[in-house]
């Protein structure tokens, strides 16, 4: 991964959250039934913490808010989530379609808290509280000077903001963003929670991608991909490539994104194809993990016949997630390209996904992904799938 998303991506850690609509109604009646007096139907702390839920607004972005293998991502949303935890709430998330959308909710009560960066402009300052300022600043100049990069200097803005109304909930934030400050807003800290709260520091050894072609062996956990290859039908060939592309071979990597093991698999993936907390730094149960998540994602693309053309884009749901190449299917046919398609259809438009002009789309429903990795990730492993089959035999 490259240096410069290694640094960002630091930020983006082991955060979890459920995505919604809107929660209050027009009347002030909460969802869980904690009537609002008349007139005020906008909440403050007391009344988030007696419905035991924080509402968040925010918009796609790589700072703020998106999904990672079906897991929930950004700094911003790190932020609301970690403060909901703090004060005994649940974090409800709701996607705004741009910032005047965002603003117009969360002055009708339909959210508390945005979670986005705000530029400070007079329009608004009438309207908002604006919390982080201070941590915000500090951590875009320590970046800026570490990445000699003067685009990233810090200008006016805040890490978020809350309405004028909410003076109780503007207070506990701004005081649990200070105390907080070296936790979410320095860029050194690298922790990766992963299963139960056990917390891991990111590592990976790199290994030599064929482990002796003379003898026909490419890494020590040749009899565990030929194994496992069989039940997904590829050529085990094929899962090594992308077992050196996930983890280089380590059975102990972890990724900055808490990604674990041989086949890299997130903590909430892990559960839902079976293995426990305990085995998942165990190479056989990782693959075999590995290859149950595969098999979920060749029934959802049976559609597409062609079984070749088909492990491209399982290859690129592993790495980003269905959803986020449903999106770009979905834009591929919009525009005239065949969806069922890899090569200059769908990946062009993986590789746009970074951008807000195609992730706001209404067709767009995962919003921000880093495309250029997924089309990376797909050309690296068939590549070396290709370098693997002219040197070892199947």
């Amino acid at each position: 991964m490259k240096e410069r998303w290694c640094i960002l991506i630091v930020l983006l850690l082991s955060f979890t959250a459920c995505n919604s609509d809107k929660a209050r109604n027009e009347d002030g009646q909460s969802p869980y039934a904690h009537k609002v007096s008349q007139g005020n139907p906008h909440f403050d702390l007391p009344d988030i913490q007696q419905n035991g839920e924080l509402i968040v607004l925010t918009l796609y972005g790589p700072e703020s808010y998106f999904e990672f293998r079906g897991e929930d991502f950004g700094l911003q949303f790190m932020i609301a989530r970690q403060y909901a935890k703090s004060i005994g709430a649940s974090i409800r998330v709701d996607v705004s379609r741009d910032m005047k959308d965002l603003v117009t909710k969360l002055q009708n009560g339909e959210g508390d808290f945005v979670a986005f960066q705000i530029d400070k402009v007079d329009s608004l300052s009438s309207l908002l509280d604006y919390v982080g300022e201070k941590e915000l600043f500090t951590f875009m100049d320590s970046l800026s000077r570490q990445r000699k990069d003067d685009s990233l200097r810090p200008r006016p803005r805040a890490a978020g903001a809350v309405r004028k109304d909410s003076p109780l909930l503007s207070a506990s934030l701004s005081q649990w963003m200070t105390t907080h400050q070296k936790e979410f807003f320095d860029y050194t800290t690298i922790r990766v929670k992963s299963g139960r709260g056990r917390t891991y520091t990111p590592r990976r050894n790199v290994a030599s991608p064929i482990l002796n072609a003379s003898r026909g062996e490419i890494s020590p956990y040749d009899p565990i991909f030929k194994q496992q290859a069989i039940k997904c039908g590829w050529d085990w060939r094929l899962l090594a490539a992308q077992s050196y592309q996930e983890s280089s071979f380590d059975p102990q990597a972890i990724s900055y994104m808490g990604a674990i093991g041989l086949m890299q698999l997130m903590p909430g993936t892990a559960r839902e194809v079976g293995v426990s907390q305990a085995n998942v730094f165990d190479p056989q149960s990782n693959v075999a993990g590995g290859v149950r998540y595969i098999n979920r994602l060749n029934t959802h693309y049976s559609f597409i016949a062609d079984a070749d053309e088909r492990i491209n884009f399982i290859l690129a749901a592993y790495n980003a997630g269905a959803g986020h190449v449903d999106d770009a299917r979905a834009l591929a046919k919009k525009y005239g390209k065949n969806p069922n398609v890899w090569l200059g259809n769908v990946d062009a438009f993986v590789l746009k996904m970074s951008e807000a002009v195609y992730y706001n789309q209404p067709e767009v429903k995962h919003g921000y992904f880093r495309g250029s990795e997924t089309y990376d990730y797909v050309n690296s492993i068939r590549t070396r799938w290709n370098e693997y089959k002219t040197k070892i035999k199947r």
